[in-house]
């Protein structure tokens, strides 16, 4: 072994071996981040809310020069309600009722007031809300009542006002640190956070409650609901899009839009880690091409040493563990800098978005660890074929 290693020591080039070690280390690097980064943020955008499910729709009428001009009502009548419930895609509807009075909402966090200003409430038929009912009930005339927010409050709240002014991040596991109250026409009522919510952008109370303050405060009747929550079968169906189109209403299709985020990220991602697998490959070739000119130049001493009894495996092993270090040199220094990275978007992913759950480095040291062994799977066999043709040579 030592035999061989001098020889090996005599014609290696520097250059070559940093110019392979460089370029797999950029080719593995762009896949890693690749994969990781599609890992770390497809959360976001394919995540639910915890109270609704998916196959629920928000339908609305669609609102247009031509609806404002014909005096179309952008609210629902009861006979469109009735129709829109008579449809084989259609398993059961809930209306969204909104207060008729002004309310005023203040948001605190550990005593710090955030925000102060008219907000809007919104009430949907309690068999829609997928909480505990203990959690979403409400007695009449009682100071607190259970809410469920938007969650680009505390998006705006996380990003913004945390960071500036050092107080804690708001995450679904922290939503009992927010101090929510109402007020009515000067009665103060504390709001319970139980949930946020990705689809909604008005505060949603309980059925109960709202019925019971448009009774009490409202000055006018109840009006048509503007908005239908919809229970359907396959909310993709394509009868669903011919009918809505049909009647002039649109769907609030949040989920939608999240597919096509999440297939433009997808493709996006694939294209750049194409890019790296190209540089990977390439690295490689760089590599097998500078052991191969190493072996080449050795070939009398290497077959020197296999005539007085050198065995191939040994020969060839010096060449194969030089390109197994290298290897794990480049997976070693492409986790330490993916680390750091990956540290970096995650603090701004955290801020925005402090809900999201990842599955930490495990996607790329998968990854990496696949590629390790099938780059140095592929070195071992074509070394050893390389010194098996100068045994066989001797012969």
């Amino acid at each position: 072994m030592d035999l061989v290693w001098k020889l090996l020591r005599q014609h290696i080039s520097i250059g070559q071996f940093i110019g392979f070690f460089f370029a797999n280390l950029f080719g593995m690097l762009i896949v890693l981040l690749g994969i990781q980064f599609y890992h770390d943020v497809v959360p976001v955008f394919t995540a639910e809310d915890s109270f609704m499910s998916s196959d629920y729709v928000i339908v609305s009428k669609k609102i247009g020069m031509g609806t404002t001009l014909s005096g179309r009502s952008h609210d629902f009548s009861t006979s469109e309600v009735e129709a829109l419930g008579r449809q084989g895609f259609v398993r059961r509807i809930g209306a969204f009722a909104t207060a008729q009075y002004k309310v005023e909402a203040n948001m605190g966090i550990n005593g710090k007031s955030i925000l102060n200003t008219e907000l809007p409430i919104e009430s949907v038929p309690d068999e829609f809300i997928d909480v505990p009912l203990s959690n979403w009930k409400y007695t009449e005339g009682d100071k607190t009542v259970p809410i469920i927010l938007p969650r680009s409050y505390i998006n705006m709240y996380n990003f913004g006002f945390a960071h500036n002014h050092q107080l804690p991040r708001i995450s679904d596991g922290l939503m009992g640190m927010i101090d929510f109250h109402l007020y009515i026409k000067g009665e103060e009522f504390k709001g319970r956070v139980i949930a946020f919510s990705n689809r909604l952008n008005s505060i949603l109370v309980p059925q109960k409650f709202m019925e019971w303050s448009n009774a009490k405060y409202a000055s006018e009747e109840q009006s048509r609901p503007s908005r239908l929550l919809v229970d359907m079968e396959n909310p993709t169906d394509e009868a669903v899009t011919k009918y809505m189109e049909k009647n002039g209403y649109e769907v609030e299709d949040d989920k939608l839009q999240a597919e096509k985020t999440t297939y433009f990220l997808r493709l996006i991602v694939s294209m750049v880690m194409v890019v790296g697998l190209v540089i990977s490959i390439l690295s490689f070739y760089i590599l097998m091409l500078s052991i191969y000119l190493l072996v080449q130049k050795n070939a009398d001493k290497l077959e020197n040493l296999l005539l007085i009894g050198y065995s191939p495996s040994r020969v060839a092993r010096p060449y194969q563990l030089l390109t197994i270090g290298l290897n794990v040199l480049v997976l070693l220094i492409a986790l330490v800098i993916l680390f750091f990275v990956r540290r970096y978007y995650m603090e701004i992913i955290n801020t925005l978005f402090p809900q999201t759950t990842t599955y930490g480095m495990l996607p790329a040291i998968v990854i990496g660890g696949a590629l390790f062994l099938l780059v140095s799977i592929l070195n071992i066999f074509a070394i050893r074929r390389k010194v098996m043709s100068i045994w066989k040579r001797k012969d």
